[in-house]
């Protein structure tokens, strides 16, 4: 059988409970042989609270316990120059060849922004795409840009098919109900008023505990 590989890229800035759900969610429905997740140098975003190296330090952490084929790419940020996707994914597709199935996975949010992504519509013939739903944002067809929606119709697919095809189909999962972002997490990292012991309550249902940790430690996130 040929390799299916995942990728889940982003900011991870930090790196939270919704991440390692999309995670999840995808090695369940698609059982791939390797999940690389990549930190960014993204394009889209001005500026980064943290380091690459904390940002890198705190996803070795987050995905170390999981029992997630998870390897952490830092190709992304070995390139010094802001990242674009399909730079990445024609780079992997060179390494794995022509017959690796190779999963993109995102949230819908990212969906609904698809057609600001330089290339968007060559992503489906370097690889899958696999999204997940979640609070907010529905992947009803009706409800996306029309040139996604059109893109997208013809190609979905079940997990199964997706996991044995090289590139060209999207996998869709509705039923990812975590809704948390990394932007709501900086903001109670950087203080609302609350005590340190109701704070820290919070960020463990938003972090993984390690995680948290991490943040303190480096006293990152501070107003």
């Amino acid at each position: 059988m040929n390799a299916c590989v995942a990728l889940l890229g982003g900011s991870f800035d930090p790196v939270h409970h919704g991440h390692i759900a999309l995670a999840r969610l995808f090695c369940d429905l698609l059982h791939p042989d390797a999940l690389h997740v990549l930190p960014a140098k993204p394009w889209q975003k001005s500026s980064l609270e943290a380091s690459d190296a904390a940002r890198v330090a705190m996803l070795e952490l987050a995905f170390r316990d999981t029992g997630l084929p998870v390897i952490v790419d830092q190709r992304e940020l070995t390139r010094g120059a802001p990242t674009y996707t399909v730079e990445t994914l024609r780079g992997l597709r060179e390494e794995l060849g022509p017959d690796a199935s190779i999963v993109f996975l995102m949230g819908a949010d990212q969906l609904q922004n698809l057609e600001s992504w330089r290339d968007w519509q060559q992503l489906f013939a370097l690889a899958n795409i696999g999204v997940a739903a979640r609070p907010g944002y529905t992947l009803e067809q009706e409800a996306l840009p029309p040139a996604v929606a059109q893109e997208l119709a013809p190609r979905l697919a079940p997990p199964e098919h997706v996991r044995t095809t090289p590139s060209g189909l999207v996998c869709l999962a509705h039923s990812l109900a975590v809704d948390i972002s990394a932007t709501g997490v900086r903001a109670v990292l950087h203080g609302s008023g609350a005590s340190a012991t109701d704070a820290r309550a919070v960020m463990k249902t938003l972090v993984p505990p390690v995680v948290l940790d991490y943040i303190q430690q480096h006293n990152l996130y501070k107003s």
